[in-house]
């Protein structure tokens, strides 16, 4: 009987520096082992791909040199966009997908991630069963020095299942578009793929060098891109981050359109298409209230999850949603693939604009955002608030308050002892008061 394994995968895969426990060349080795041999099939394929960090060579080297030693057919499409590998795990038969980035983290980060051969992220039970072999020391991966990993060109199918999104520029055909690579994955396909859709395309952020990942730049960094857009007077803008599954917007006049105002837009344009299913959205308790009252005034509703987009898309299969998402950029049509897509996102705000005759910010300010106020208290313990009379009758006191109109979240930190307090209203004095109060409340009691 195995004991209790220590964590490895969190809410976005195996997250660390590169180079030290748990993303240090040893653990990374097992961790290539350990999935085939949780996968517990004879032969199994598993898909290879990375962003654009230094450490993510090596990384998977060592990885596949584990999975090989355990009996896995490995291949290997280099610098892919993550969603990439979701598309081509599941359309080209393979048992299992993995990514190695971090995301919009700097480069000095890394990850792996892993997709089933359905195209989707894997279950916390297989992880735990991957995290269980990991730690057991009754085994060991091949040993030796690991090979290169040769790299194969994979990226074309997954191109075209993206151009079946928007066949046809449409009304925005010959369009001048700006986008911003990072410096990550997207740098080798987005720029090719919009300029065989009929646009003009000016990028930045494309000459990865192995550090520069999001530094300055990308969906976290779109000051540049705006400006460039106002200079150079293009129709509107995309940054992506460093894997490529998230897309923040620019429009014409250089605002930021953020992930609540591009499921505002796509909701009410597959609505009138007929291909809202079950007329729901999903996002996470962190999308804006004015996106939940927005979506309510077209009869929408928007069903909340916890933050990760892993949760979102588990939402979505649950309720055979066909579109959730999150504030920070990553949006998930479950039409075309089970998980976040910079690249897909971007092709549907382009749709709705060339099917509406709409400009992108005339679109996004359909969207009221709400004031927002979060306030951070150091606590002594995780104590249930519900427990602490006098708190308890505060927060039920504003939540009445809200009511119909604004929103309150207490929720504690997953990784610091911190218990964050939001609230969104239309009064940004009146949300502060509240905040405050409760703030004050919480320090009387548990801090």
């Amino acid at each position: 009987m195995r004991t209790m394994a220590p964590r490895l995968f969190g809410t976005d895969g195996v997250r660390g520096r590169a180079g030290e426990p748990p993303l240090d060349p040893r653990t990374v080795r097992r961790l290539g082992a350990a999935l085939v041999r949780a996968l517990a099939q004879e032969r199994p394929r598993v898909l290879i791909g990375r962003d654009t960090r230094e450490s993510g060579t090596w990384i998977a080297r060592e990885f596949a040199h584990g999975a090989r030693g355990s009996g896995a057919e490995v291949v290997s499409a280099g610098v892919i966009p993550t969603p990439g590998v979701a598309y081509l795990t599941r359309a080209e038969g393979f048992t299992a997908g993995v990514v190695i980035s971090a995301s919009h983290n700097p480069y000095e980060d890394n990850g792996i991630k892993v997709f089933s051969g359905t195209g989707e992220k894997f279950t916390e039970g297989l992880e735990r069963e991957v995290e269980a072999i990991v730690a057991d020391p009754a085994w060991t991966p091949p040993a030796g020095d690991a090979p290169e990993v040769d790299a194969e060109t994979l990226a074309e199918p997954y191109l075209e299942h993206l151009r079946a999104v928007m066949p046809e520029p449409g009304a925005l055909a010959g369009s001048r578009i700006a986008l911003d690579c990072a410096n990550g994955a997207t740098s080798v396909v987005a720029p090719r793929l919009f300029r065989s859709l009929g646009f003009e395309v000016e990028s930045i952020g494309v000459a990865p060098d192995g550090r520069n990942i999001n530094l300055g730049c990308g969906s976290t960094h779109p000051d540049g891109l705006a400006e460039l857009v106002v200079k150079a007077g293009h129709r509107m803008g995309v940054a992506f981050d460093g894997d490529g599954d998230r897309a923040i917007f620019v429009d014409e006049r250089g605002r930021i359109v953020d992930g609540d105002a591009v499921m505002l837009m796509c909701a009410r344009q597959l609505k009138a298409e007929r291909r809202l299913r079950g007329n729901v959205v999903v996002a996470t308790v962190m999308s804006n209230i004015g996106l939940e009252l927005a979506l309510r005034a077209i009869d929408v509703e928007l069903v909340r999850c916890q933050v990760g987009d892993k949760y979102v898309m588990e939402e979505m299969i649950k309720r055979g949603a066909s579109l959730g998402g999150e504030q920070s950029g990553h949006v998930i049509f479950s039409d075309y693939l089970f998980t976040g897509d910079g690249l897909c996102t971007a092709l549907q705000v382009m749709r709705v604009l060339a099917a509406t005759g709409r400009t992108l910010g005339d679109l996004a300010a359909d969207l009221t955002t709400f004031p927002q106020v979060l306030v951070n208290v150091r606590v002594r313990e995780k104590a249930d608030v519900t427990k602490v009379a006098a708190l308890a009758d505060l927060i039920a006191r504003v939540e009445l308050q809200l009511s119909g109109h604004g929103r309150l979240l207490v929720r504690y930190s997953g990784t610091e002892p911190l218990l964050r307090i939001m609230l969104e209203g239309r009064d940004a004095g009146e949300i502060r008061a509240w905040a405050d109060e409760i703030a004050t409340e919480v320090r009387r009691h548990l801090a």
